[in-house]
């Protein structure tokens, strides 16, 4: 099922294409994504606790601003055309706070995401001279578009009957990402930090993988 979602502030116009799925990518999706070189990705949940809280809702965006969410029923446990995308070596998935969606992805759906990039690790070592790095304001700064996060604490277990606002929200959540994850490229590179977040970038599933476990100090003395 397709639909459009109201544009509000978050963006300055609509996708190119928007469309809406239950369960999992349609196969015409599934293809389309399958030929980028990257894929912003992010999830909703009920909350912030893998195992209590459940996955909701995934959105997807390419480098053509062609956006997707698939609604996540509850007790659902495979989505195989999102699995196979999240999982293709040749496409870096590209998220804001990785550490929380890779684990969601593998959690819920027994995803195992690879390769990673996260735009909130990457702005922590390329903005050093920023004290927030929260996705509006690295968006805000390095994109130059306000995002309107007031549907962000809002009930997505309601897939079936989401809001335009909510759906606006959640597709203004992906579509600065892969804008954002360039320009903070070009820093790293420039600031010769390049190698180091790659590092780093490749540790998320291992953190994702302590937190599903609830090891959080794990690394504390």
């Amino acid at each position: 099922m397709a639909q459009t979602p109201s544009s509000g502030s978050a963006s300055p116009g609509p996708p190119a294409r928007f469309a809406v799925f239950d369960h999992d990518l349609d196969a015409a999706w599934g293809e389309l994504f399958g030929q980028a070189r990257a894929l912003a990705i992010d999830t909703e949940a009920m909350g912030l606790v893998h195992g209590r809280d459940r996955l909701c809702l995934v959105q997807i965006c390419d480098d053509d601003d062609n956006v997707c969410c698939i609604r996540v029923a509850r007790g659902q446990t495979q989505a195989p055309r999102l699995k196979a995308l999240c999982e293709n070596p040749a496409i870096e998935k590209v998220f804001h706070f990785a550490r929380f969606d890779v684990a969601a992805l593998a959690e819920n759906l027994g995803i195992a995401v690879d390769p990673v990039f996260c735009t909130k690790v990457a702005s922590r070592l390329a903005r050093t001279y920023a004290p927030r790095h929260g996705l509006k304001d690295v968006v805000n700064e390095l994109v130059g578009v306000e995002l309107d996060k007031q549907a962000q604490s809002s009930d997505w277990g309601r897939v079936e009957e989401l809001s335009d606002t909510q759906l606006a929200y959640a597709a203004g959540d992906v579509r600065w990402l892969l804008a954002a994850r360039d320009r903070l490229e070009v820093m790293l590179r420039r600031e010769e930090r390049w190698e180091l977040a790659r590092r780093c970038f490749a540790c998320v599933p291992v953190f994702s993988a302590l937190d599903r476990q609830r090891f959080n100090q794990v690394f504390e003395h």
